[in-house]
């Protein structure tokens, strides 16, 4: 079975995973914590970490059946066929917001344009390629997941 991408109806990804868990479709929204101000307080919630954005896992034949979650609008799409995403990308999320705030990173002799394999942390396995060095941080391109990581040093 493949993971698919649901956009959902803005602020709606906890429902529609809810909704969809309890008709048995296996889904995952993943959430981050972050501080928010009000003009009398300060307090810490979760919110999606992809706006709009749950996934599913199901077979292909059965694609149609999260439209029954009323949040549900529509697939996201690439290339004209559903987006899949693949397992290895889930767990690499699941792994990144399941890990302390804080690792233990050293580089040695890297060169901008050298091509690397993280060996710990969320991202670890990962294939980078190095596009900035500097005294304070480094900056890597993890191509496989299409992003940008901006790695500070302590």
């Amino acid at each position: 079975m493949n993971w698919y991408v649901v956009y959902t109806k803005p602020k709606w990804e906890r429902k529609v995973a809810e909704q969809l868990g309890k008709i048995g479709i296996e889904c995952y929204c993943p959430l981050i914590t972050v501080v928010r101000q009000w003009s009398d307080r300060k307090k810490k919630i979760e919110v999606p970490l992809f706006n709009s954005y749950v996934f599913v896992q199901l077979a292909e034949s059965d694609r149609n059946l999260v439209f029954q979650s009323a949040g549900a609008v529509r697939y996201l799409f690439w290339l004209g066929k559903p987006a899949i995403v693949k397992d290895e990308e889930i767990d690499v999320i699941r792994k990144w917001l399941h890990t302390p705030d804080s690792y233990d990173v050293s580089l040695t002799s890297i060169q901008v344009g050298d091509s690397i394999e993280l060996e710990s942390g969320p991202f670890s396995k990962q294939k980078a390629i190095v596009k900035e060095v500097n005294k304070t941080h480094y900056i890597l391109v993890l191509e496989s997941l299409g992003c940008v990581l901006k790695m500070k040093l302590k």
